[in-house]
């Protein structure tokens, strides 16, 4: 399935031929970058129909729901992002749409499975498979090259660290709507919000004053400073209240949360 997906996504853009069309034959289209659809339309279709609360049916992907992403997924390798003048934020969501999807096509391409760290023989090898056909000139990327790469080195925006879902039951929820440039900005802030308020992966303690953190936090640490000045600051724009405001009252000690790796999946 893999092979032919990589097949589809390296054959361009060839329009078929329209019929009332002399000859047959499609007109020629010399911006083929004007037709991609920024809302990522079909990509929010198939997140409705098989993510509720961020839990992924995958059983129901794997049976019914495979061509529709394949046809996202040849959508996403016929445009050129790098190369067409997109905004930063058409982008952004680009990119973070694209990691979302590869990462349940790796998934659907070893179902049944219990983790995603069950892919390869190393430690986290999936991550550094190169399955995904939208490099420069095509050349397959890894998931590690999207986020490390692409949305970290050259996007630069924390808040990607709660929009970009490993399939895992302690990453971020998966959207049940695709990002989208228009609403981006309230998209990453809410998923930012979702993710700190979510006290399977987040918590306050205001008796010992122990914020537990999830270890995305500890592992990107850089990327939040950067942000916020300090890893505390970062936080604290994105707390609910009173939990913002009882961080301001004196020290507070921060401790990680140990990552669960399991399938993020019903």
């Amino acid at each position: 399935m893999l092979g032919l997906l990589s097949v589809a996504l390296l054959a361009g853009t060839g329009v078929e031929p329209t019929a009332g069309q002399p000859g047959g034959r499609a007109p020629h289209i010399s911006d083929p970058q004007s037709l991609f659809d920024h809302e990522h339309r079909s990509w929010t279709a198939i997140l409705a129909q098989y993510v509720v609360d961020g839990s992924v049916n995958y059983r129901g992907l794997a049976d019914r729901g495979q061509p529709a992403l394949d046809a996202y997924l040849s959508a996403l390798g016929a445009a050129s992002p790098a190369e067409s003048g997109w905004t930063r934020e058409e982008r952004l969501a680009f990119w973070i749409n694209a990691y979302n999807a590869f990462a349940i096509r790796l998934i659907l391409d070893h179902y049944p499975l219990r983790s995603i760290r069950s892919i390869g023989f190393l430690p986290l090898a999936a991550f550094r498979t190169k399955f995904i056909p939208l490099g420069a000139g095509r050349t397959p990327i890894s998931l590690n090259v999207i986020e490390n790469e692409i949305l970290r080195k050259q996007l630069q925006d924390a808040r990607i660290h709660f929009a970009i879902v490993c399939a895992s039951k302690s990453c971020p929820a998966l959207r049940s709507e695709a990002y989208r440039s228009s609403v981006l900005d309230q998209q990453l802030d809410t998923a930012a919000r979702a993710f700190l308020d979510d006290p399977s992966k987040n918590r306050w303690d205001p008796a010992s004053r122990t914020l537990s953190l999830s270890s995305i936090f500890k592992w990107f640490r850089d990327d939040f400073e950067r942000a916020g000045g300090t890893l505390l600051a970062f936080v604290g724009r994105y707390l609910r209240q009173p939990v913002a405001a009882d961080l301001q009252k004196g020290k507070v000690r921060i401790v990680f949360l140990n990552y669960d790796w399991s399938l993020n999946g019903r």
